[in-house]
């Protein structure tokens, strides 16, 4: 059988129709998104006005902000310097956002179904597997990356009204872009694809959540190493990643299809 877009946007439809009933689930996303976006502003603005110690005045921050070339421009102020790498350091945050939906959605894409005995008269349709899995992902995929782009629109307004002049100049780039609009879809695509694999095999949403979670420790530890200067995130080191995640991805679609047990579910699952 032939790769059927339509089946996939019949089934997309479906999953967003569902979602928009149970806006209850997106509630742990959209404090994560509102987490992200303004404990930056606490840390970089807030918290030096408060004190009344800039950031300029700490060497630790002046040294990393030069070592990592990107927000010393001879047009910042030693502060805005300080801020703007901050800011850029703060927007890979905002990747847990689609990853922390994937968790949410995915996990109870299948899982829920499998409950409410809705998934036989699914599966018992013409959509092949490889078609089902797709349009499960992106059924979780459309909210969290609604949700990523509202809070990064956000985010760089914040960073136009707060911060130094210019800072918005130097963290608005071709590489924020890639990490808001590539990289960030390609995480939560890998951590989907992980909760619905994870979910056709068993019967708890919450052991889908925990797989899916495992996703988050080498997110954390990209943002440690890029925040002391270890790693240098520059355009082609962003572009690697997303085509390591993408690879990622495609190689979980392919062990989805084989593993999903179709027969199983229709004949057996209680």
């Amino acid at each position: 059988m032939t790769f059927s877009s339509q089946r996939v946007t019949a089934v997309l439809a479906k999953e967003l129709a569902e979602l928009k009933s149970n806006m209850a689930a997106l509630v742990p996303v959209v404090i994560l998104a509102v987490v992200t976006v303004v404990l930056p502003f606490v840390i970089v603005i807030i918290l030096p006005a408060a004190l009344g110690e800039p950031l300029s005045t700490d060497a630790d921050f002046r040294r990393l902000a030069t070592r990592t070339g990107g927000p010393a421009g001879e047009e910042l102020s030693g502060e805005g310097g300080v801020q703007a790498f901050l800011f850029q350091q703060f927007l890979f945050v905002q990747l847990m956002i689609p990853v922390a939906g994937a968790m949410s959605f995915a996990g109870h894409s299948l899982i829920g179904e499998k409950q409410t005995r809705s998934l036989e008269p699914l599966l018992a349709s013409p959509i092949t597997t490889l078609e089902l899995l797709i349009a499960k992902g992106l059924g979780a995929l459309v909210p969290s990356l609604i949700i990523l782009f509202c809070a990064s629109g956000i985010f760089f307004g914040g960073i136009a009204v707060f911060a130094q002049p210019g800072v918005l100049d130097v963290v608005l780039n071709a590489r924020s872009a890639l990490v808001v609009f590539a990289l960030g879809p390609a995480a939560s695509l890998v951590a989907l694809q992980v909760g619905v694999l994870v979910s056709s095999r068993v019967n708890d949403p919450r052991t889908a959540q925990q797989y899916s979670a495992f996703l988050i420790l080498p997110l954390t530890a990209l943002f440690a190493v890029q925040f002391t200067g270890a790693v240098m995130m520059t355009v082609p080191f962003v572009l690697l990643l997303l085509v390591i995640m993408l690879g990622i991805w495609a190689l979980l679609v392919a062990v989805g299809v084989v593993l999903f047990d179709r027969e199983t579910i229709l004949t057996r699952w209680r």
